[in-house]
């Protein structure tokens, strides 16, 4: 279990803290709007209203007690920028912002963000590779032009062994697990058989996935 200080509870940091409780963690919610609190009132352990421009405010919160704060408000760029300046001054362990372009993206990282999300960008390149083909069924970046996909096995491939394929030297990927009627074997060695209607979840570059699994 996790402690946050979840700031700015719009749509997305609503979903976010019904999330969060979902996974059994504890969350302080803060907004300037009464009417987003009482929204959200039933998911975290507790709530305020008060502007997380102020330092004084913050400062009366104990940010450096929380694990993660996360300042999520998305309709004013500048509380979020002064927001995530003034946890950074209060000693915050670790501090996620939000951005909603580019250029906010890369003023979060200076004014002290650890990590920045961009929900618009990331659910473009997620549905992008999502259905650029349909044997892939999902996807998660890793870095670098890295990521690991769920792909179905194609027909081609039904039959042979991960060694008679030679995945990894002919098309630069690792399979790190194999999934059939939604259960999970990663014990996957050269001498595992695959079978049309199973899964694999797999570990390479986009491009050189998309471009095995293009049909």
């Amino acid at each position: 279990m996790k402690s946050f200080l979840l700031i700015g509870i719009g749509r997305f940091g609503f979903h976010l803290a019904t999330k969060l409780n979902e996974l059994d963690h504890q969350i302080m919610a803060i907004d300037i709007e009464e009417e987003n609190i009482e929204k959200v009132l039933p998911y975290v352990t507790n709530a305020l209203i008060g502007d997380s421009t102020d330092e004084e405010f913050l400062s009366t919160l104990g940010v450096d007690t929380f694990d993660v704060c996360i300042v999520t408000i998305s309709n004013n760029f500048e509380s979020s920028l002064i927001t995530t300046l003034i946890l950074k001054e209060l000693g915050a362990k670790k501090i996620i912002a939000r951005a909603c372009r580019d250029v906010q993206e890369k003023l979060l990282y200076r004014n002290g963000a650890d990590v920045v999300i961009y929900p618009e960008k990331q659910v473009a390149n997620w549905t992008a590779l999502r259905y650029s083909s349909d044997s892939v069924f999902d996807s998660f970046n890793i870095a670098n032009g890295f990521a690991i996909f769920e792909v179905s096995v194609p027909e081609a491939w039904n039959g042979k062994t991960v060694g008679t394929l030679n995945i990894r030297h002919k098309y630069q990927m690792n399979i790190l697990a194999v999934k059939t009627n939604n259960e999970l074997n990663m014990y996957v060695t050269p001498d595992t058989i695959l079978r049309k209607g199973q899964s694999l979840y797999v570990l390479g570059k986009s491009k050189d996935v998309l471009k095995c699994f293009k049909s």
